[in-house]
């Protein structure tokens, strides 16, 4: 197994206790947005079909960026297959991913238990646990956190849950449900990042979650409620939060933490470039940094070619620095917190170089968090 240090930085980051009281706060007020049903029926419309599809079951793992600034935490995006969960979990003491066979139950249990209750609410309360896992990601071999799905399967195999770690192209789809080597997948872990399933390889899972027959976690329907970024421009609409049935402490915790944010449409091109150098571009669509631009060193000409439908406008927030022993240069950091519905599950730090977050950059990686008071 490959070790942990290749995905982690043995520098803490600090954080305030208030900060991270903040962040969460804010994770726990978004979860009760997506639950409102003037909130859902106001997204509908632009919801793709399979995200219409409501599983009754929700995101295993959901992840809340963070950069810092003067007034706090500010949410960066959200992302429901968030990636480092496990890291962050056990980068407190833990220097190789096989040490999560030596896990205490209680830590055990924190990490395995979402999953659990995912086939619970899914099977309606028929299922306490699936039978077959399969975690799932695009040539999973090749993803810089692969040693964290290794860590993933080393911990559901303990527990008794057979697991396998597999490309969507491995999956055999029959009438009864989706199999992998001729044993049926209960529940799959989705780190594939083809959000509302529709590339050709994810058609055979699509068509088997419509269908009631997997238990799929992450899914179309939670990233539609909270991962897809164009919910970032209904969170920083005063109107939009004040026409939905929040509490006024909500209203002001989310328009504190999510900065403006527009569709380049709504904004209208010549003034967005006016407005460029305190500006971050960012596809609609694409996930982590592909295709984001920052406004202070963007062309005319790149600029002039972004979708004003498929491109947001978010007022750019700085990420912070971090001075680790083996790097010259500070590294840029962020802050990711960790949570299933309104549970929190951890937070670690993501720190590399370059002008967006770009975890494949020399010496980036999760580092533990330090809560200071």
């Amino acid at each position: 197994m490959p070790p942990f240090s290749d995905c982690l930085i043995d520098t803490p980051v600090e954080l305030s206790r208030g900060d991270l009281r903040a962040m969460m706060h804010l994770a726990r007020s978004l979860f009760h947005l997506s639950r409102l049903p003037a909130y859902r029926d106001l997204i509908a419309p632009e919801a793709p079909p399979i995200a219409a599809f409501d599983p009754r079951h929700d995101a295993v793992m959901m992840g809340y960026d963070f950069h810092l600034d003067s007034q706090g935490p500010r949410l960066i995006e959200v992302n429901t297959n968030a990636g480092g969960g496990l890291l962050a979990i056990l980068s407190h003491g833990a220097s190789d991913l096989t040490a999560a066979g030596a896990l205490p139950r209680r830590l055990r249990e924190k990490i395995l238990s979402p999953f659990y209750q995912e086939m619970y609410r899914y099977s309606g309360g028929r299922s306490r646990r699936p039978g077959r896992i399969a975690i799932i990601d695009e040539e999973p071999g090749g993803q810089f956190l692969y040693p964290e799905m290794q860590g993933f399967q080393r911990l559901f195999e303990q527990d008794g849950v057979s697991t396998a770690i597999i490309d969507p192209t491995e999956v055999e789809e029959r009438e009864e449900g989706l199999f992998h080597q001729g044993e049926m997948l209960d529940l799959i872990y989705n780190r594939h990042c083809d959000f509302y399933l529709e590339t050709p390889t994810m058609q055979p899972i699509a068509r088997a979650y419509a269908g009631g027959r997997v238990c799929l976690t992450p899914n179309p329907f939670a990233y539609g409620l909270l991962g897809d970024k164009r919910r970032m421009a209904l969170w920083s609409d005063e109107k939009v939060l004040r026409a939905l049935p929040l509490k006024e402490a909500e209203i002001h915790r989310i328009l504190d933490a999510v900065p403006y944010t527009r569709l380049l449409a709504e904004l209208g091109r010549e003034d967005a470039w006016k407005k460029r150098k305190n500006l971050v571009f960012k596809p609609v669509t694409r996930f982590g940094s592909r295709g984001v631009y920052m406004g202070a060193s963007i062309s005319r000409t790149r600029f002039d070619s972004l979708p004003p439908d498929q491109t947001l406008a978010q007022t750019l927030v700085p990420p912070s620095l971090t001075q680790v022993a083996s790097q010259e240069r500070p590294m840029k950091t962020d802050f990711r917190l960790y949570a299933y519905r309104t549970h929190i599950l951890g937070v670690t730090a993501r720190l590399y170089h370059g002008q967006v977050t770009n975890m494949q950059s020399p010496g980036s990686g999760f580092a533990p968090v330090r809560i200071r008071d």
